[in-house]
């Protein structure tokens, strides 16, 4: 599918979250912004580099009243023992059928070693109170990026 563009209705989900019986909605969560950052696969280099800013940054989203969602194919397990072993401050979805991810254009076709395969292409989205994408950050690199999207909601 397309990826939605800055400026349009953030498509909504209900995925199952780590760390609770219950899933989150986004919709639910509208009057308050949402930080969606779509990565990988638990648990691998890039992928913890930028949870861990995340939650490395966690009060400084929290005093900004934001909520930090991160997304991938992984399952609830999976996921469980990613957020115990580094100690996340933030509930991992689950888009194990990856319709989310098509739903935001970030499930697409990547090259390994010249094979074809597909995955999540690391993607961030700033949703607004309003339900509308404020801000995409697209193709990002692990490295500074939550000081990035902190810098961005900070206004700075």
């Amino acid at each position: 599918m397309e990826r939605p563009t800055e400026g349009q209705r953030a498509p909504d989900f209900t995925l199952s979250a780590s760390g609770t019986d219950e899933s989150i909605t986004l919709s639910a969560l509208q009057g308050k912004r949402v930080v969606l950052f779509f990565y990988p696969k638990d648990d691998t280099p890039g992928c913890t580099v930028e949870a861990c800013a995340f939650r490395d940054l966690s009060a400084e989203f929290t005093a900004l009243d934001v909520v930090v969602l991160g997304i991938s194919k992984d399952s609830v397990k999976s996921h469980e023992k990613f957020v115990s072993k580094f100690g996340l401050t933030f509930p991992l979805l689950a888009d194990t059928e990856t319709e989310i991810s098509q739903a935001y254009g970030v499930w697409v076709q990547k090259m390994n070693y010249g094979k074809p395969y597909m995955g999540i292409e690391r993607t961030t989205f700033i949703v607004g109170s309003d339900g509308i994408i404020s801000r995409i950050f697209a193709k990002v690199k692990p490295e500074g990026h939550a000081q990035e999207v902190l810098k961005y909601l900070k206004g700075d």
